[in-house]
């Protein structure tokens, strides 16, 4: 029989330092888990982004033939650890087809969640034990890393307080992890804050070890984890917010930011 863990979400919860961690470790890792994260995932990681803001029944066949294509080239496993944020949708703030902004992922996550599901039990059996985990976070923290987030990634022109006041109806994490779980019963779902795992050795990969039955011990004695991804400063945001109300096109947004993080990544160095 088979058990898979997926880690489907959420954006800004520490996702990039877990599947970091889990990828440098993963030999070390294979005796509990085999482990699965964005560059093994073909197309399916986009097809269920796209599907969190175009909601349309042929963007959900589009994830499920990726998903399967995926689970294609996956062997059996007693244990297997699939991680990618997008299998919740797409992030709060972005906009959907109609240019309407995204305030919860509960719509598009419930749906990615039960195609994973019969994915899965289609591939590996209908015993497979299939559970659900997802990473959280305190509200404002989240809701600051989201506007960092898309300040540098989307022409966002909106002030903080514009963007949150827009915002001002999302559910909060756990909430929205819990309308999930109820719609998905009885499959597990579990929720893991990232407050939790500050001090855990593997960070917020940690969840997944917890989960997952690794020892303590193994934990304690791999390469500790690294912050794989520091949000902006201050300084840095107010410059991305005048850049994008500077009128200037995508290509050239894209490439002043580029420049703009490589430049601070370098000053971060030793």
């Amino acid at each position: 029989m088979t058990r898979v863990i997926v880690h489907a979400g959420f954006h800004k919860t520490g996702t990039t330092s877990l599947q970091a961690y889990l990828a440098r470790n993963r030999k070390a890792l294979k005796p509990w888990f085999d482990y699965y994260g964005k560059a093994e995932f073909l197309q399916a990681g986009a097809a269920a982004r796209i599907y969190g803001q175009r909601r349309f029944a042929w963007r959900r066949r589009a994830f499920r033939r990726t998903f399967r294509r995926f689970l294609g080239t996956v062997p059996r496993a007693e244990t297997i650890v699939l991680s990618r944020e997008t299998f919740a949708g797409a992030m709060p703030g972005h906009r959907d087809f109609l240019g309407r902004t995204l305030t919860s992922y509960t719509p598009a996550a419930v749906p990615l969640a039960r195609e994973i599901t019969r994915a899965l039990r289609r591939r590996f059996g209908s015993d497979t034990v299939v559970e659900f985990l997802y990473t959280i976070r305190e509200r404002e923290s989240w809701l600051r890393s989201v506007y960092g987030h898309l300040l540098r990634s989307i022409h966002l022109t909106e002030d903080y307080e514009t963007f949150r006041a827009a915002l001002a109806d999302t559910p909060d994490l756990r909430d929205q992890a819990n309308a999930i779980a109820a719609a998905l019963q009885p499959v597990p779902v579990h929720m893991a804050r990232l407050e939790d795992f500050s001090d855990h050795p593997a960070g917020p990969a940690g969840a997944v070890l917890v989960l997952a039955g690794v020892p303590d011990d193994l934990a304690a004695s791999l390469p500790p984890a690294r912050h794989e991804y520091r949000g902006q400063s201050p300084q840095m945001q107010a410059e991305f917010l005048a850049l994008n109300r500077s009128g200037r096109s995508k290509a050239e947004l894209k490439a002043l930011k580029e420049a703009m993080i490589a430049e601070a990544a370098k000053e971060r160095m030793p």
